[in-house]
């Protein structure tokens, strides 16, 4: 027989049969049918359990519902008296917490079964704690993604026949409880939720793996390109599964198994976690397991304080289970919230940190929203949040990370690496596209980040496009189908578990990732995928692969968000209470640190550190908040805000009574007192101060320059010279400008001084007028004030404000103008404007002063609005068209200034029609401007050479009352000679943000002379002292030193040169430069001068910030903290109307 017969005879001569040839998008769709649905019945969904029971002889419950919305700690609720429930029994309402004694008994044969769960569904979130009261795990009830009901029973119980534990079961969803089931809609407050299953179960493990593999190949099949081999390969391998599938046969489902080893390999799952170990080297997407949760948002905190507990004792569980799993974790304050409330889970947590499995990042006191805080709060978010992890782990962190913030200011760089880190990772941006509106794409995942002063950090953001991701498929392929720089950096950093209102990782997401890895050690066509790393490890193969950051793009400025614009102004007491807390905390670290510096001998006064770090924390906890949480949230921080106002002025106080001693604040009923006030700023400056008169106070009467008609209140002039901290009322001098109003009796009011001039006309302001310069700054024909604007954003109310809200305006005029000052040092007129059901009165008035003490600056027209807001989706501003041309508009940021675009050239310049600022907007031109200046306001806009400040909205969701009542709040328009940059706008801004502490002495006593300002500048006008504060290291145990934190910066973004003045008064030993957390940086050379003065010579580079530490020789005197300054004091107050 030849050999060419021989290689035919295997193959059919004939062939009769129709072909192996499929229709493969049905056999796609076929997939969807074997897990779920119509046939649960009879698909893989009916083997995943063995056996399921219930009932009383198995499973005791005894439950007790805390009263009202009392949040009971486990010791607690563990004494009080527990009545029988059972399955079905409902519980509510909203908020409220239901403690469950749960006694279990498992049948012995149960012994045989890999695994006996215990699962509870309450349809709400819950937390199981072991009987001794050590958090166990979380729980998150219902149906949805994040579903977790399952707690695995420790083998030991088992064969014992016997397991118990206690359950805190709290009535809210992972999202709170919208009442008509859209996520940001107002909460439900009476919602009750259902024990929907207390079951001992065994669980069918074979099962549950075949629907892992399963779940995984249907993703690949989803994921991967058509018709590439990875692709056929998975879909063909489901497609067996199902075929192979027998319904009752436990022996079919171990050998369903074998067939997903086509895809994944032989004897992959034997490997468990060390399927990382093999395949590449170098891993394309670094997997990263997180848990957002945000600190409030559709819950109070004290919800968010059950969530953290909850999320991270389930993340532990499952390290226990993973080795690979690592959890990155941030925001000391929900550390410190667990270390008090949940102490031993908070040591479980210390045992994990210390093992390498939890990690610290963020370095921040919370996550902390990226545009409204100020320069120093965001200094205090890493001071704060460094300390808190040193003091307890023994380690900072490294990585700033901030991935929910609506848009970063663009002084974040310098401030991160100045807080000990160089690496940064934020994904907010990211949404370019949503609500089926695409807006520009930011151009980059991995690169350098430089802000206003030219330093740089290294950053992230994740192409897979969240920081929640579900570790499928689609996320670790989109880390590189979609990453925007692949020519600089090919890796990605995976960022899963659900977040946002926390949870963590599942199991079934660390099961996945071993799939995923399994299949990228066969094949090519997916993204390798690698777990146990952290993410510093992750950075740091970036920097070394860029050479360190050389081969990345840079990205210079601000990182605005194209979205939630309008949570610069939504719930307005929130920003006010924020810009004046911040400033009275300023305020009480400067006149306490003098106090403490400056005593008499023998004075008892010990600086107040505790009491003022713990004011810190509670404001930097509201600036997590920018403005889009229910209303819950926002009587929750108002309380907070009035606690910092009450113990800041009785801080105040205190080292007044050092500083001034027999002084006291000015008040209604003052009568035979001198008036002395106390400059809390670095800048000599006048004030003209509104001073209540009463029928005794004859004395008062001679320190004021002009009377009200009624009498019943006058108005004095301070004059604060140089670096003196203390002024006393003054005559007016030669440089005053006395102010007038004129009227002619109707609809026209002028207010006018030889500076500046303003005309009110028919309700609108017609005129602003340079008197110097003669120029008029209203184009003719042209007019300003109120304006409305209909606000109804496209989905989310309170978060956004659309750009097409500028084509519904309308204009308000003021009415009811009457004359109420009539000058010399103040003229005013009160108006007032009608809208809808709302009220505004505005008092705008006109003061003989210029706004700094600049040769050539302007006065400014103060405008004072008292407002009961009652309108819904309105949204209020103020704006002035001004005959001033330029392309961009200057705002002030954290120890700096952005300029942004006046016009729409592109995209990019028209999204930013509303933009967050701090204390002026300005809009110059060469040789003049005019600013905005606010006090509590954030949101502005320049379009064209229209200059508007956001001053109310009125969203409904999720907070249905959004800033509905009486506001009160201020903004000033401040001409100005000369462009911005050669303008004393911040100056005047600093000022406007900073009144002077007004007080009062008896008779003509004065008390001892305070000594100057023992810090002053001398050089360039450019650098503004920010913080005068005492050192960390002072109050550190078994430390004796007496240091004083100097924070200065450069606000005009050019170089500056200084010699810094120290006073006699204060000895200084030796002086350093430190970074924001204290640490040194260099010793300064301290150069003595005449008079026992020493001077420090210091240079600027443009918006630097520079901290400096001097050292003083005195010893210290502070061997303990006050115990009347750290005392405990009422969580809930009343909230100051004064606020």
């Amino acid at each position: 027989m030849c050999s060419h017969s021989q290689n035919q005879k295997h193959y059919p001569e004939l062939n009769y049969g129709s072909g192996a040839k499929w229709i493969k998008g049905l056999t796609q769709n076929r997939l969807s049918t074997f897990l779920g649905g119509h046939f649960e019945n009879v698909n893989l969904s009916s083997v995943l359990y063995t056996h399921r029971i219930d009932g009383s002889h198995h499973v005791d419950l005894q439950v007790w519902s805390a009263p009202g919305l009392t949040k009971p700690s486990f010791q607690e609720a563990t004494k009080q008296e527990f009545k029988p429930a059972k399955k079905g029994d409902s519980f509510g309402p909203s908020w409220t917490n239901h403690w469950w004694k749960v006694t279990l008994k498992i049948p012995s044969y149960w012994q045989q079964y890999e695994r006996v769960q215990f699962e509870f569904d309450p349809g709400c979130e819950a937390m199981i704690f072991s009987t001794d009261g050590v958090p166990l795990q979380g729980i998150t009830g219902g149906y949805g993604g994040d579903r977790r009901v399952e707690h695995i029973i420790p083998p030991q119980a088992v064969r014992d026949g016997h397991y118990a534990v206690v359950i805190e079961s709290s009535c809210n969803g992972m999202f709170g409880v919208p009442w008509n089931g859209d996520t940001i809609a107002p909460p439900d407050m009476n919602r009750y939720f259902q024990l929907a299953s207390a079951d001992l179960v065994v669980t069918n493990q074979d099962a549950w793996h075949l629907m892992w593999d399963f779940t995984t190949l249907r993703e690949i099949v989803d994921t991967v390109p058509g018709n590439t081999n990875l692709q056929n390969k998975a879909l063909v391998t489901a497609n067996k599964i199902m075929n192979a599938f027998k319904s009752g046969d436990p022996e079919n489902v171990k050998r369903m198994r074998g067939i997903a080893e086509d895809v994944f390999g032989k004897g992959w799952h034997a490997k468990s976690d060390k399927i990382y170990n093999e395949g590449p080297k170098k891993a394309q997407v670094v997997g990263i397991s997180y848990c957002h949760i945000d600190t409030a948002w559709l819950w109070p905190y004290s919800v968010t304080q059950q969530k953290t507990a909850r999320s991270w004792s389930t993340q532990i569980d499952l390290m226990e289970r993973y080795p690979e799993h690592r959890f990155a974790c941030s925001q000391a304050q929900q550390f410190k919230w667990l270390e008090e409330q949940y102490p031993p889970l908070f040591e479980r947590i210390k045992k994990k940190v210390a093992s390498g499995q939890f990690h610290l990042i963020g370095g921040s006191w919370v996550e902390n929203d990226g545009n409204m805080p100020s320069g120093e709060a965001l200094v205090r978010q890493f001071l704060y949040g460094q300390n808190y992890f040193e003091s307890r782990f023994g380690k900072r962190c490294e990585t700033a990370w901030l991935p929910d913030s609506f848009g970063l200011t663009a002084a974040y760089p310098q401030l991160i690496r100045d807080a000990g880190m160089k690496y940064f990772f934020t994904q907010k941006l990211s949404w370019y596209f949503t609500d089926g509106k695409k807006r520009n794409a930011f151009p980059h995942s991995t690169f350098n980040w430089v802000g206003i002063d030219g330093s740089q950090v290294l950053c992230h953001m994740t192409p897979v496009d969240t920081y929640t991701a579900q570790a499928t498929v689609g996320d670790v392929n989109k880390g590189i189908t979609n990453h925007k720089n692949l020519e600089s950096d090919a890796t990605a950093l995976l960022v899963f578990g659900n977040g946002d209102g926390g949870g963590g990782a599942l199991p079934k997401m660390l099961e996945n990732l071993r799939r995923i890895r399994a299949t990228t050690n066969e094949h090519r066509e997916l993204p390798t995928v690698s777990m146990g790393s952290s993410v510093e490890e992750f950075f740091g193969d970036i920097e070394e692969n860029s050479k360190e950051g050389k081969t990345l793009p840079v990205w210079k400025g601000e990182l605005y968000l194209e979205f939630h614009r309008g949570t610069y102004t939504s719930h307005g007491s929130i920003k006010k209470g924020n810009r004046k807390c911040e400033i009275l905390l300023r305020d009480v670290e400067r006149v306490a640190t003098l106090a403490s510096i400056l005593k008499p001998g023998g004075h008892s006064y010990v600086y107040p550190k505790r009491a003022i770090d713990e004011c810190w924390e509670k404001v930097l906890l509201n600036q997590f908040l920018p403005g889009s949480a229910i209303g819950m949230v926002y009587d929750d921080a108002e309380k907070l805000y009035a606690e910092v106002h009450e113990v800041c002025t009785g801080l105040l106080e205190d080292a007044f009574g050092v500083l001034l001693p027999r002084s006291s604040p000015l008040l209604s009923n003052s009568t035979s007192e001198t008036l002395v006030a106390f400059n809390t700023t670095s800048f000599a400056r006048h004030d003209v101060i509104k001073v209540p008169l009463s029928k005794d106070a004859a004395r008062m009467k001679t320190q004021v320059i002009q009377t009200s008609a009624d009498g019943k209140h006058g108005y004095a002039l301070m004059h604060s010279v140089g670096n003196k901290v203390v002024s006393q009322p003054v005559g007016m001098p030669s440089v005053c400008t006395p102010a007038s109003v004129f009227t002619n009796g109707t609809d026209h009011f002028v207010l006018r001084n030889a500076n500046v001039q303003l005309t009110i006309s028919e309700g609108r302001v017609t005129s602003l007028i340079d008197v110097r310069l003669g120029r008029e700054l209203i184009p003719k024909g042209r007019s300003g004030g109120l304006v409305i604007f209909e606000d109804r954003p496209n989905y989310w109310d309170a978060w956004d404000v659309e750009i097409h809200h500028l084509e519904t305006s309308t204009p308000l005029a003021f009415s009811q103008v009457r004359v109420i000052a009539e000058g010399p040092l103040r003229a005013a007129v009160q108006t007032q404007v009608k809208y809808g059901k709302s009220t505004i009165d505005v008092t705008i008035s006109l003061d003989a002063i210029t706004a700094t003490m600049k040769g050539d600056s302007r006065s400014y027209f103060n405008f004072d609005a008292v407002v009961d807001w009652r309108e819904r989706h309105k949204f209020l501003k103020f704006e002035l068209p001004l005959d001033i041309n330029n392309t961009y508009a200057t705002y002030e940021s954290q120890f700096g200034f952005v300029q942004r675009p006046t016009h729409k050239n592109t995209t990019l310049d028209a999204a930013k029609f509303e933009v967050c600022g701090h204390k002026f907007a300005d809009l110059s031109e060469y040789g003049y401007g005019v600013a905005f200046l606010s006090e509590s306001k954030y949101g502005f806009a320049c379009e064209g050479n229209v200059l508007r400040i956001s001053l109310l909205r009125a969203a409904t969701a999720p907070d249905s009352e959004q800033d509905q009542g009486r506001h009160e709040f201020s903004w000033a328009v401040m001409p100005h000679a000369g462009s911005f940059l050669e303008s004393d706008v911040p100056i005047a801004a600093f000022i406007y943000n900073s009144p002077l502490h007004v007080r009062t002495v008896p008779g003509n006593h004065t008390g001892h002379v305070v000594p100057p300002l023992p810090f002053s500048f001398e050089g360039t006008p450019n650098i503004f002292l920010e913080t005068i504060k005492r050192g960390e290291d002072d109050f550190k145990p078994n430390t004796s030193s007496t240091t004083v934190i100097l924070r200065m910066y450069e606000a005009f973004g050019g170089h500056g040169s200084i010699k810094l003045h120290l006073g006699k008064h204060v000895p200084v030993k030796s002086a350093y430069v430190t970074n924001i957390l204290e640490d040194t940086k260099g010793e300064l050379g301290l150069m003595s001068t005449t008079g026992s003065h020493s001077t420090l010579k210091l240079e600027f580079r443009s918006f630097e910030v520079k901290t400096v530490k001097l050292v003083l020789e005195t010893k210290s005197d502070i061997s303990a903290i006050s115990p009347k300054t750290s005392a405990k004091r009422d969580s809930w107050v009343t909230v100051n109307k004064e606020l």
